[in-house]
């Protein structure tokens, strides 16, 4: 006899109802006092279980056929069978049948067939659970044989033979063995979980008890613990001793997939691994650095290897929210106690290196184990120390500013590019990144953090440069000043505006670092004017500007620069009335001269007590000019300087005629070669009446130098009193206009030392200055409070030395400016 609940299920493999004579209707009647019963309809089809897992099992809810709400109950009819009560019998066997299922899946070491098709076994379960009212007989049953199983397992894995890493293969299979069979149980039992298990709380379901059982009996157990760190700890020592896989390596993703499924990953897996990562490398790192087997560059490439090899190794084994933890106690465990050793070592061959990646490398490594701070404080003093030894080098002092320059560039690299943090964009900002399609739903955009460079390396540079420059005054300053000399009378020679603009800034970063303003000012007042008398600057549009970038953001005294520029136009405006007023004509001599009539205190130049003597055909055309100058400006002085004035002469040679652009102290010198073809060093020296210095410097350019017009005896290197000099017939060149430089154009050794005995002396009267406006204002003070209040008031222009305000004050109490006290010969006062 077919029962209802065959009845009622549709299995693809039923004939449903097709196994009656004749159809049967179903009708539902509702039994309610307060409305007549409903005629006779067919039920729909009856919903599945709740577990989506089960969804082609038969419904448990057979007595639900209508989803409208009555009240009372509900009768179901089915014409045409017979509705007998299963038979005890019955009852019995299906209770049997699914106890015999369960013993047979929870059985290791035996494969037996199940007794019935997994639908005939679900169909048992909810008969035994609904009719025979077994829920409890079967739960019971349940509890029992995963009590034996995880039993049995645990005997099994401590009798294994096998150990250490060979231990983790039965494991592993044991572990997946009961995953399986324990998810065929939860298929079969599916009814007594929804039904029975499902109605009592304080139950568990038939895989959470599953889990509860392995953890507490097998995992937990010591034994088993114990064999899986074994296995774990000697599968890595193996793989890091040898640096290739393990040949059993992929029964420990197996493992960690089996731990985590029942909890315990971070007590049983990662703690495990991270406190046996941290013990190997902290004994390797101490092995390595007491056996002095490695260099600090060495050991750092040591370190980013074996940092690499767990980081590979932690992706291919654990599970990705571990692979930093793990990547990070590597690194921690390897550069504990040895960060300041690797920061003075490594990172000083590095940059002497120039090698910007491995620094970079260096970088992130330290930042990871919280050492920035360490590896700041020693890259500051690395480029202290390199700033130092480039400022110092007195053998090598042209070449100063290139490598300070260089150096900089490399070291503003670093800190753009190295020591950089990544910064995420603020929420809401998209990132700007095309759709692959229009058609297609718009991904989310996520922005890509940028980076921004490590405000300590970035403070940390420019202290290390000024602290550098202090290893030396003056010297940095002047040596600034003539390279930006050198750049502006060599121009742009090709470039864009815009880089050689970039230049002229990086080099005026230089300046910024200097304590000495005031000498570089100074020696750069002289150099321009020198371009500008001379026509040796290469663009007077870039001069202007460098000069207003000076005034505005380095230095308000720089204003002397547009005057300078303002006597030149007028002495353009000048010269030209002078032309026109005096109507020469282009044979004129007068029409061939040039003077610029400067204001004295515009520019750098002291008067001159001797001077060179002009042929008198000159001087006749300055005694014209002079007399038409004061003729318009009466009261006025002029005198005339010689220095830096220039000519053009037209010489002939051998190889035919040639125009020399000459310095005008040149020029008198080569003039008198047009009436002797042989003068010795005494009568050129009379006929000039120049002293022995400037005679033997322009001497030595004429005949010494690239282009030598002049020949000297003996031809020695050295210009000496006993040398006869004549003029050279044989010179050649592949130019017309032959250009020979004047040293008078450069700063020579004694106007650099008669320029810094000149910043000297200004410095004394601004430190009087200084010291007398103070003391002035506060009428009383002691020696350490002038002292400070005294390097404030002047700081803008140099840092003066102690012992020169010392000097100063003494200077000054003696010319009575200021007194001492009698009792306390530290505190001062104003004499008024």
């Amino acid at each position: 006899m077919t029962d209802v609940y065959t009845l009622l299920t549709f299995p693809t493999t039923s004939r449903a109802f097709s196994a009656l004579p004749s159809q049967p209707q179903i009708v539902v009647n509702s039994r309610d006092s307060s409305r007549s019963a409903s005629p006779p309809r067919k039920i729909p089809r009856l919903d599945g279980v709740s577990d989506p897992r089960f969804a082609s099992a038969p419904s448990s809810r057979v007595g639900i056929v209508d989803h409208v709400d009555r009240k009372g109950p509900t009768i179901l009819h089915v014409f045409g069978l017979s509705t007998k009560p299963t038979s005890d019998i019955a009852k019995s066997d299906d209770y049997l049948l699914v106890k015999r299922t369960i013993s047979i899946l929870l059985t290791r070491n035996e494969v037996r067939p199940l007794p019935a098709t997994y639908d005939r076994i679900y169909r048992a379960c909810r008969a035994a659970v609904d009719d025979a009212g077994k829920g409890e007989g079967l739960y019971d049953a349940v509890k029992i044989a995963l009590e034996q199983c995880v039993k049995d397992m645990v005997e099994e894995l401590n009798k294994d033979s096998r150990k250490s890493v060979e231990w983790l293969v039965p494991f592993t299979n044991a572990c997946e063995w009961y995953e399986k069979h324990v998810g065929l149980l939860q298929s079969v039992l599916a009814y007594l979980d929804t039904r029975y298990v499902a109605e009592r709380e304080q139950l568990l379901e038939t895989k959470q008890l599953a889990c509860a059982m392995f953890t507490n009996k097998v995992i937990q157990n010591s034994q088993v613990t114990e064999a899986i760190m074994c296995g774990i700890s000697d599968w890595l020592d193996w793989e890091r001793a040898n640096k290739v896989p393990h040949p059993l390596r992929s029964y420990l993703p197996k493992l960690v997939r089996q731990i985590r499924a029942y909890g315990l990953y971070i007590d049983k897996i990662e703690t495990v691994y991270l406190n046996l990562t941290h013990s190997y490398y902290t004994k390797e790192s101490n092995d390595l650095a007491e056996g002095n087997l490695l260099s600090a560059a060495e050991f750092l490439e040591h370190v980013k290897r074996r940092s690499a090899e767990e980081r590979v190794r932690a992706e291919e084994v654990l599970i990705s929210s571990s692979v930093e933890s793990v990547h990070d106690t590597a690194d921690n465990a390897l550069l504990a106690g040895r960060l300041q050793w690797l920061a003075d070592d490594a990172l000083s061959m590095l940059i002497k290196g120039r090698n910007d990646s491995q620094i970079k490398s260096m970088y992130e490594l330290f930042a990871k184990v919280g050492g920035l701070k360490v590896l700041s404080a020693s890259f500051k003093a690395h480029v202290q120390k390199e700033v130092r030894a480039i400022v110092t080098d007195v053998a090598n002092d042209e070449e100063m500013v290139p490598r300070l320059l260089k150096f900089k560039a490399f070291a503003d690299k670093l800190v753009a590019t190295c020591f950089v943090d990544p910064v995420s964009p603020p929420p809401g900002a998209a990132a700007s990144q095309p759709q692959a399609s229009s058609s297609a739903a718009p991904a989310a955009l996520v922005p890509s953090p940028t980076v921004h460079p490590n405000r300590e390396f970035s403070y940390g540079l420019i202290d290390a440069f000024q602290a550098g420059f202090k290893a030396r005054h003056n010297k940095p300053a002047e040596m600034i000043a003539k390279h930006m000399d050198k750049a502006m009378r060599r121009g742009q020679k090709g470039k864009r505006d815009e880089d050689f603009a970039a230049e002229l800034d990086d080099v005026l970063t230089l300046y910024r670092f200097t304590d000495d303003m005031d000498v570089f000012r100074t020696f750069y007042q002289r150099a321009l004017a020198k371009r500008l008398l001379l026509g040796r600057s290469a663009s007077n549009d870039f001069e202007k500007s460098v000069l207003k970038k000076l005034r505005e953001q380095y230095d308000p005294d720089f204003g002397n620069g547009d005057k300078m520029f303002n006597d030149l136009d007028l002495s353009r405006d000048l010269m030209g009335r002078f032309y026109d007023e005096n109507r020469l004509d282009e044979a004129s001599s007068l029409r061939k001269l040039t003077a610029m009539v400067l204001q004295r205190s515009s520019w750098p130049f002291a008067a001159r007590k001797t001077d060179i003597l002009l042929p008198g055909w000159m001087q006749d055309d300055l005694t014209t000019f002079t007399q038409y100058y004061k003729a318009k400006h009466q009261g006025r002085t002029l005198d005339w300087d010689h220095a830096l004035g220039t000519a053009v002469l037209r010489a002939r040679f051998k190889a035919g005629e040639k125009e020399l652009s000459v310095s005008l102290y040149q020029a008198v010198i080569l003039l008198l070669f047009n009436d002797s073809e042989e003068i010795t060093y005494v009568d050129i020296k009379e006929q000039t009446n120049l002293d022995d210095a400037e005679l033997q410097r322009t001497l030595q350019s004429l005949s010494l130098g690239k282009k030598r017009v002049l020949t000297k005896t003996p031809g020695v290197r050295d210009v000496a009193a006993t040398d006869k000099f004549s003029y050279n017939v044989d010179f050649t060149d592949p130019r017309h206009v032959v250009h020979i430089n004047s040293i008078q154009s450069k700063e020579t050794p004694e106007e650099t030392k008669r320029t810094q005995s000149s910043i000297e002396a200004d410095r004394k009267h601004a430190l009087d200055a200084a010291i007398v406006r103070v003391m002035k204002s506060k009428k009383e003070l002691t020696y350490e409070q002038l002292k400070t209040a005294t390097i404030e008031a002047v700081k803008n222009h140099f840092v003066p030395e102690v012992a020169m305000i010392k000097k100063r004050i003494e200077g000054l109490v003696e010319q009575e400016y200021l007194r001492r006290d009698e009792d306390d010969q530290s505190r001062f006062f104003y004499v008024a």
